[in-house]
């Protein structure tokens, strides 16, 4: 070893002690408003059902249905792979991965519609729909066929519709607790927000419901549906939907883009109305920057061009859905809509394929930052945090498994999961 540098300071620590002093509001502010990513699993996708459609059988029928549609327009690794573009190293994967997870799990979010695709009904109808719905998701949680997430979609908090909307999820969340209570991965969207003040209405209604049953203040949050041009900016200029983020006070759970309903609102024909258009991805853009460390997951919309009808326009609507999910993966939107069984396919082509083609780079990469060995890349921990959390999505779809992953990174899932969710202090600090 070297001579020892003498060290030397000049500021007495007082004045260490007034800055910190000063800026303890804004560590206070940070903690509150930015508390990082949840650490849970986050769907891949939600699927929306009508209400007066979703009986016990939906999830397996879902699954059936996709299975179906693979059996008849690509029934082997070599055609689905042809008809997306799959290399050869992923086809056989791919393919026997997309067949396990729909045999296993095929919807992993699902949402019983209320809103647009139920529409209007009468009163004692809608009252008895929602109801059983709560008994329905209750019994499916009960004997172990639920989805990972289930819930619904009320209708707005507009004047027209809102005693309805509260009404249905009054008569859901109730129907709920007196079959059992609620549930761990109950899901609830809150669609057509223009203004922060509708977000902060149905904070209060939650709030009620909770004392009401007794329990948890906070326990029951909420996805924020984007689908209006003012919930992303106001008319002062600002980003509404930062406002609208602030406004669940903590509740917020994700923001959905809502694809043709924002489309139509900025007058974009029907035909260009899609997640690619770039109306569509300003509003994303704005989503994902205002969502940035609040905790808050953005989602992508859905494509309206279903897979149905003759085998060559089935291969046609795949590989649009199959690139768009692609894109939005790119893009960092891990989450979409699907809107017919014979779109699983493709997206858990799509999600599998983005994982499976880099996990062997992400690990490696991890595994050298763990380790502080070298490479052609020089990693931060903030890109550490990156490529921890790629590889658990991964896992938590089914696209990678834990083996694999620990065979090329020497970690174990908990690893994993210290570097994706690190204090906020620790994102400079050296790997250990």
């Amino acid at each position: 070893m070297g001579q020892q540098e003498k060290v030397a300071t000049s500021l007495a620590g007082a004045v260490s002690e007034e800055i910190s002093a000063s800026l303890a509001p804004v560590d206070a502010e940070l903690e509150r408003r930015y508390p990082g990513d949840p650490g849970t699993r986050q769907p891949v996708h939600t699927v929306y059902v009508p209400g007066d459609v979703f009986a016990a059988d939906t999830l397996r029928s879902w699954g059936d249905q996709a299975l179906a549609a693979l059996d008849e327009h690509a029934p082997d690794a070599a055609s689905f792979a042809a008809v997306l573009g799959l290399s050869d190293e992923l086809a056989e994967p791919v393919h026997s991965r997309v067949r396990a997870k729909l045999e296993r799990e095929p919807i992993e979010d699902l949402r019983v519609d209320f809103e647009d695709g139920y529409g209007p009904r009468p009163d004692a109808e809608e009252d008895e729909t929602a109801a059983r719905a709560a008994r329905l998701i209750a019994e499916a949680y009960r004997n172990g066929t639920a989805a990972p997430y289930m819930g619904i979609r009320m209708k707005c908090m507009e004047a027209a519709v809102r005693d309805r909307g509260i009404r249905t999820l009054d008569v859901f969340l109730t129907g709920l607790m007196e079959a059992g209570g609620l549930p761990e991965g109950l899901v609830l969207t809150l669609p057509k927000v223009t203004y922060p003040e509708q977000v902060s209405a149905f904070v209060r209604l939650l709030e009620a419901f909770e004392k009401t049953h007794g329990l948890d203040a906070g326990r029951l949050g909420f996805e924020i549906q984007v689908e209006t041009s003012q919930a992303i900016l106001a008319t002062d200029g600002t980003a509404t939907v930062a406002r609208l983020i602030q406004a669940a006070e903590g509740r917020a759970t994700g923001l959905h883009y809502g694809t043709f309903d924002y489309s139509a609102c900025l007058g974009v024909s029907a035909a260009y109305q899609a997640s690619d258009h770039p109306a569509a991805d300003h509003a994303k853009a704005i989503m994902q920057v205002a969502a940035a460390g609040t905790g808050v997951r953005v989602s992508d919309g859905s494509t309206n061009v279903l897979p149905v009808g003759p085998t060559a326009k089935v291969h046609d609507a795949w590989r649009l859905h199959y690139g768009l999910t692609r894109r939005a993966l790119a893009r960092a939107y891990y989450q979409g809509w699907d809107m017919h069984p014979a779109h699983i396919p493709t997206r858990y082509a799509a999600v599998f394929a983005f994982y499976r083609e880099g996990f062997e780079q992400a690990a490696a990469r991890l595994a050298r930052y763990v380790n502080r060995a070298g490479g052609d890349v020089m990693d931060e921990p903030a890109t550490a945090k990156a490529l921890s959390g790629y590889l658990l999505r991964g896992l938590d779809c089914g696209a990678l498994d834990i083996a694999e992953v620990a065979r090329l990174a020497g970690l174990t899932r908990a690893d994993l999961e210290s570097f994706a969710a690190p204090r906020r202090g620790d994102l400079t600090a050296s790997p250990q």
